[in-house]
């Protein structure tokens, strides 16, 4: 735990008492504030409780006289409408931020890197994290990912904090000084809660000019969005190391076939394509970055390619959970937008593919490049039915509407034939499910399941890892 000071002796309110604000609670308290704590829930108030706060209904005569609100960020600050607690906080005068901003100004003095993009986050995080641990680089990952960033243990100056931040923790921060930096890629999603594109872009880009003028910027070049960025940031005279996947480019890092090239060299680095774990064009995207960003930190070229070819991968990212005969099962379930989507469908071929939950914007009319890998669709969900419109006369589907009655079906028809029982959603999961990983896990639940029951006396086995 990293104890935060800066409000000692005055009085802090935590809004949302998940696993963030809970980390907020612990630092807070054991750096002498006092803390009043508010959630829907009595059992989580209860656990802010025994930390050490008091739990305050939030009302201007009950939390009157605080300095500042840590907001979960999950609670919307300015879109759709700000939450009625920011406008309290607001009447009260006490600063409005997130526990990112409780870690930037509390972290004990050793080097931080700050990853964002709309995908290709938690693996280009993961993949950091691993680089740096096997180059004996003692580091610790989160924020987004994993950790809350104020559980981290304080670390001495030699090792390194590998942040994974998505555009809420960036609205609630604004004096993250990182060491590193990288912006994958921008493409729409989360636009409700920023009034916008605009609004999204500029979320992102914020975490860039968060950083010094010699910071190295690691800038995915391959959207419109994020290409616009980079170009602004080397005519500012930034430290740009722009990553291009498909193309070769004039300054950066690039992959083309799979080769991990650095611009200006003949030679390729390594063939990312031959790395079971970073399959496809947006995992050679997210190996660029980590490349970058561990080469920013002091790394060899030697120590990051051992990471790379090392890296175990993340579940819910094309995990491959069962294999019975010819039929594969690909658990996607991070995939909760077409974008991320449309990664797992490039790779694979002969697809009985489970989509569904509920829909971002768009929902999945990008994915029509696609059909003619797609045997068959099993929708799931709210989505369900607005998906099969879009899909009828395109693409054979049926409305499953619970995943247990999708790999069921899938399954069958995948083993007359072969194929890749595919989960990859596009959609949000809270329709039936409390996370995405809740959803992947049911998927390789029942998978291996199918594969330990199978009854054509076939051969079979359960997988692990990821492709």
């Amino acid at each position: 735990m990293i104890p935060i000071t800066t409000y000692q002796d005055k009085g802090v309110a935590v809004f949302g008492l998940g696993r963030t604000g809970l980390s907020a609670v612990r630092a807070l308290v054991a750096g002498g504030a006092d803390v009043l704590v508010w959630d829907d829930d009595p059992n989580r108030r209860l656990a802010a409780k025994e930390l050490g706060a008091r739990a305050a209904e939030p009302l201007a005569e009950a939390w009157d006289g605080i300095a500042a609100l840590v907001l979960s960020p999950g609670v919307p600050l300015t879109h759709p409408q700000p939450h009625p607690v920011v406008a309290l906080a607001d009447s009260l005068g006490a600063e409005i931020l997130g526990d990112v901003e409780l870690f930037a100004r509390g972290k004990p003095a050793c080097k931080v890197a700050a990853i964002t993009g709309t995908n290709g986050k938690s693996t280009t995080t993961s993949l950091l994290h691993h680089i740096l641990i096997e180059a004996g680089v003692r580091s610790q990952a989160g924020a987004n990912l994993g950790h809350p960033v104020l559980d981290f243990d304080v670390l001495d100056q030699s090792a390194a904090y590998i942040l994974e931040l998505s555009s809420y923790q960036i609205d609630l921060t604004s004096g993250l000084r990182p060491d590193a930096v990288a912006l994958l890629n921008i493409s729409p999603d989360h636009l409700d809660r920023h009034g916008g594109m605009d609004g999204y872009v500029a979320a992102k880009r914020r975490l860039l000019e968060m950083a010094g003028p010699d910071v190295p910027l690691i800038i995915g070049g391959d959207d419109e969005y994020s290409s616009r960025i980079c170009q602004d940031m080397y005519a500012k005279g930034r430290k740009v190391v722009e990553i291009a996947v498909g193309r070769a480019i004039a300054e950066g890092i690039f992959v083309q076939d799979g080769l991990l090239q650095r611009a200006g060299y003949e030679d390729a680095i390594t063939d990312l394509s031959n790395i079971d774990t970073l399959q496809g064009p947006h995992n050679w995207q997210n190996a660029a970055a980590a490349f970058g960003l561990a080469e920013a930190f002091g790394l060899s070229e030697t120590q990051i390619l051992h990471g790379l070819r090392s890296y175990p991968g993340l579940p819910h990212r094309m995990e491959i959970v069962a294999r019975v005969d010819n039929v594969l099962f690909v658990n996607d379930s991070k995939a909760t937008n077409a974008e991320a989507a449309a990664h797992a469908l490039a790779v694979y071929d002969d697809i009985f593919w489970i989509a569904g939950g509920i829909a971002k914007q768009g929902g999945i009319h990008s994915l029509a490049p696609y059909n003619g890998k797609i045997r068959r669709a099993y929708l799931i969900g709210e989505a369900a039915p607005s998906f099969a419109e879009f899909l009828n006369g395109r693409v054979k589907h049926e409305i499953s509407g619970r995943l247990v009655t999708a790999i069921q079906a899938a399954y069958k028809a995948a083993s007359k034939s072969g194929g890749v029982v595919l989960l990859s959603p596009a959609c949000a999961s809270f329709d039936q499910f409390t996370s995405f990983e809740a959803r992947g896990d049911q998927f390789r639940a029942l998978a291996q399941e199918i594969a330990g029951n199978d009854s054509n006396g076939s051969s079979r086995r359960v997988a692990g890892g990821a492709l």
